[in-house]
């Protein structure tokens, strides 16, 4: 992996923990979520206007990514029902890798290392583990499993958008109409789980999130489809989610949360994935 891809990647790690720690600061996550995919909106259409046009082929790939990013974040709402935040959001995000890898392996038949199969697997555990922090979340079944579910619709949709990417001779262009599709989608998913009136809210408790969160998240996102582009799938999923090291930093000098030594081991356990990734 060229080293500017590399570092693109953590920065985008790091955009991503930002964007996630205003949703986490939210009171109400369906508003906070709500307000960071409507926020895709306004950079999506200016992105439009400034970048290459898309190649027909990708436009198929546009329609998948959108149906399973909208899987991934009706999963993720109902996970956030049942179980906290803090808790369910590491295990979707650290199954992910280990679901693209898998999917990877036996329907693309993806040339991965052997230290890079262990890098990836090592920072998904790294990850994986915050989300034990109390023994009870083995229990709540119903939030374990749509806690896997995101992390499953997380690795189909990043497939999607590898193979997407790569033919749309505009990888930012690609995300932005993804962006579009996937925020009418949304916005219909909140009618069916009978929260028509969080958009409204938006507009009035969430417009900080809609500006800033929407622009950030649509940076990753489209650093990220770029990402695809330059590297194999897996090793970039599986960097992207280094984001969890910027996160509990973010939530220990701005959120005024415990660095516990669960958290310790696991940025620890994370770094030893990267090295294996980068260096091996």
């Amino acid at each position: 992996m060229p080293l500017t891809v590399f570092f693109a990647i953590i920065f985008a790690a790091l955009l991503h923990a930002i964007w996630n720690a205003m949703v986490k600061k939210g009171n109400d996550k369906y508003i906070s979520l709500t307000a960071v995919v409507l926020g895709h909106i306004p950079i999506s259409i200016v992105v439009i206007f400034f970048t290459p046009t898309l190649s027909f082929q990708s436009i198929p790939y546009i329609f998948i990514s959108a149906i399973f990013l909208s899987g991934y974040e009706w999963c993720l709402l109902s996970a956030y029902r049942l179980e906290d935040y803090t808790k369910v959001y590491p295990i979707a995000r650290g199954t992910a890798p280990i679901f693209i890898v898998v999917l990877s392996l036996l329907l693309f038949n993806v040339n991965i290392s052997k230290f890079e199969l262990m890098g990836i697997l090592v920072i998904s555990f790294g990850i994986i583990i915050l989300g034990f922090q109390n023994i009870k979340t083995l229990k709540n079944y119903p939030a374990l499993v749509y806690a896997l579910g995101t992390g499953l619709f997380i690795s189909c949709y990043s497939i999607s958008d590898g193979f997407g990417g790569r033919i749309s001779a505009s990888p930012l262009n690609y995300t932005a109409w993804l962006m579009i599709l996937n925020a009418a989608i949304f916005s219909i998913l909140l009618t069916i789980m009978k929260k028509p009136d969080v958009v409204k809210k938006v507009f009035r408790e969430g417009k900080k999130i809609f500006f800033i969160g929407g622009t950030l998240s649509y940076t990753v996102y489209g650093t990220i489809v770029w990402a695809f582009t330059q590297a194999p799938i897996p090793l970039v999923a599986a960097l992207r989610e280094t984001s969890i090291i910027f996160a509990l930093v973010i939530g220990a000098f701005f959120l005024r949360e415990k660095f516990t030594l669960l958290k310790t081991v696991a940025v620890l356990t994370i770094f030893l994935g990267v090295i294996l990734l980068k260096f091996f």
